[in-house]
């Protein structure tokens, strides 16, 4: 939507994702579902298994997205996840049964009739640990360092802010905390018309960024360890999103990671767990759900939130 004001755009994304929700529209194109490639299941040609797809409730699944941050964000016992974008839920039910009990999954999502349809869909299911929140992902409603892993399905390209977007990501952020991000890239120019499309802006073309650009915003919010990587089958996948446009050639998906850095200020003090002597004996992060329990306080370095 080249030309078109911050608030323009939103609301144009607004409206067809609350088409989406409401069943009046399928498909982020306003075709069938343009972002997968399965034509029974669009979202097993993302990276779901059908595993994932059957332990959800039957309207989380709508399809949309251009991957799985499932598959890059190693969610563990007791981490807290903030999804943005989050529509119906599909993304934070499967973190919530990843994370377990004692987790905490956060979706925002910008539009009302998703916000509805995600709650209803959480009414089927027992998993009180997931709750869904009406806001822009540019000015979160989650408080400082409240989270350990930020997630989301190609949604940061349809917001006219994206700088924004990975500054109040870092916000939320414990030190320590990681991002794991499907979106699409730009990788050429896009053609003039695509550009000015607005139905190519809400279908996750024309709103891309290019990596440098990515990768500047990420390191100006404060991130490190930045890293992504274009999807192998990313023309195949593109290319049924807007077909003879040519978008395929200048848009690609990729996996988008960064860690907010934990700087010294941020550490515990040396001691009990935290001790050198004592490394040996914390608690490693993928071993928390066994080792913090009575044998280890909920305050030793292993057994905190990020470490």
């Amino acid at each position: 939507m080249r030309g078109s004001t911050p608030n323009e755009i939103r609301s144009a994304v607004q409206a067809a994702y609350g088409a989406v929700a409401s069943g009046t529209r399928t498909g982020c194109c306003g075709g069938g579902g343009c972002c997968g490639s399965d034509a029974d299941s669009p979202s097993l040609g993302l990276g779901y298994s059908p595993a994932d797809l059957a332990s959800v409730p039957a309207g989380a699944d709508l399809g949309l997205g251009c991957g799985s941050p499932q598959a890059i964000a190693a969610l563990q016992p007791g981490e807290r996840v903030l999804d943005l974008g989050s529509g119906a839920g599909l993304d934070a039910f499967l973190a919530a049964r990843q994370v377990g009990p004692t987790g905490v999954v956060i979706g925002v999502d910008m539009t009302p009739q998703m916000i509805e349809r995600a709650r209803a869909n959480a009414a089927t299911v027992g998993l009180p640990q997931v709750q869904f929140r009406l806001g822009d992902i540019e000015a979160l409603p989650v408080d400082d360092a409240a989270v350990d892993v930020v997630m989301s399905n190609c949604v940061i390209n349809l917001a006219p802010d994206k700088a924004a977007v990975f500054r109040d990501a870092y916000r939320v952020l414990a030190p320590g905390g990681r991002l794991a991000i499907a979106d699409v890239v730009a990788t050429g120019d896009l053609p003039a018309a695509l550009a000015a499309d607005p139905a190519a802006y809400t279908g996750c073309i024309a709103g891309a960024a290019s990596i440098s650009d990515l990768e500047r915003m990420l390191a100006a919010a404060g991130f490190e360890q930045v890293r992504i990587s274009v999807r192998a089958d990313s023309g195949d996948l593109i290319g049924q999103w807007s077909p003879g446009s040519g978008a395929e050639r200048v848009v690609a998906s990729a996996s988008i990671e960064a860690v907010k850095p934990v700087v010294a200020s941020d550490a515990p003090p040396a001691s009990g767990c935290c001790a050198p002597a004592a490394q040996t004996s914390c608690c490693a992060p993928n071993a928390k759900a066994s080792c913090c329990g009575p044998a280890h306080d909920a305050a030793t370095c292993g057994c905190q939130p990020g470490r």
